[in-house]
């Protein structure tokens, strides 16, 4: 039962609750969203651009650190006194041209042999004759044919191991085979120096040293082509090379700078000092990093 006073709602007036919106009311707020999204654009573009810029910095410094681990870990094992630096022209690296780092790396060192013991037993090395095989006492290092045996490098005339083996005074000789704890090296020419340390009654108290080594290394770093390479070399060249040949591995690009330095003699002429100074520009910015390696010269 409807009480006195209610009215039952004609369809004419239920009609205006489902109207939609009216274009007028649509463009307003277009107009209105758009202007909120510009202000918070305006806010979010600072953030967002220093967001890319640490980002692209990180990655610049990524790259030379990198790169700079790279030729440290392969300098600690270079063969003593046979790192060379240069540019194309012969001369000191600047930065600006392409600079030339040079090193023999070493797969280890071992002692060998200086005499026979008191039985007369065993095979030393000896360097009056061209010896062709010694005993290594103790551990035996990795070697194997085709590598070099290096004894007392100096790295000047008559104990360079970069010069040619065939020459009398050369101290690089080529191993042959490896058995047992015996070496067999290539050798028409006696060994120029012994590197036995012995005392005032001729009995030996150190050193007798060798190194294992292989074919040179050579780290290229050249701003023009905007790239720091790698390069194995395919043998021993008595003058440092500068032609690099083609397809040789890159470990940094976008290198703008770069300058290497040595010092032979920075502690009591046993410790050699080779500085790396590597620059990396991305998008106007420029990430500058700089390390410094101790080589042993003690040969």
């Amino acid at each position: 039962m409807i009480g006195r006073g209610f009215r039952r709602p004609r369809f004419s007036d239920r009609r205006f609750s489902d109207r939609g919106f009216t274009l007028v009311e649509i463009v307003m707020v277009i107009v209105i969203t758009g202007i909120i999204g510009g202000m918070v654009a305006v806010f979010l573009k600072a953030p967002v651009r220093q967001y890319m810029d640490v980002a692209r910095r990180a990655e610049m410094t990524d790259i030379a650190d990198t790169a700079l681990r790279r030729v440290t870990r392969d300098l600690r094992l270079a063969l003593p006194n046979s790192v060379r630096v240069r540019n194309a022209a012969g001369t000191a690296c600047t930065g600006a041209q392409a600079c030339y780092l040079e090193f023999i790396p070493t797969l280890g060192g071992g002692r060998y042999r200086d005499a026979t013991d008191s039985l007369g037993a065993g095979n030393p090395l000896d360097f009056s004759v061209p010896d062709t095989s010694f005993d290594v006492l103790g551990q035996m290092p990795a070697a194997a044919a085709g590598d070099q045996i290096v004894v007392y490098n100096l790295g000047i005339p008559g104990a360079d191991a970069y010069a040619g083996n065939t020459t009398a005074s050369h101290n690089r000789r080529a191993v042959t085979a490896v058995a047992g704890n015996i070496i067999t090296i290539a050798s028409a020419n006696p060994l120029p120096f012994d590197s036995c340390v012995h005392d005032a009654g001729g009995f030996v108290v150190g050193a007798c040293r060798f190194q294992v080594a292989q074919n040179p290394v050579s780290y290229v770093c050249d701003p023009v082509a905007g790239t720091l390479t790698r390069w194995q070399e395919s043998s021993f060249q008595a003058t440092q090379p500068v032609a690099l040949p083609a397809g040789q591995p890159v470990l940094a690009n976008y290198v703008s700078a770069c300058n290497f330095t040595y010092d032979a003699y920075v502690v009591a002429q046993r410790s050699g000092l080779v500085t790396m100074r590597l620059a990396i520009t991305r998008d106007g910015e420029t990430v500058t990093l700089y390390n410094a390696a101790h080589v042993s010269n003690q040969p």
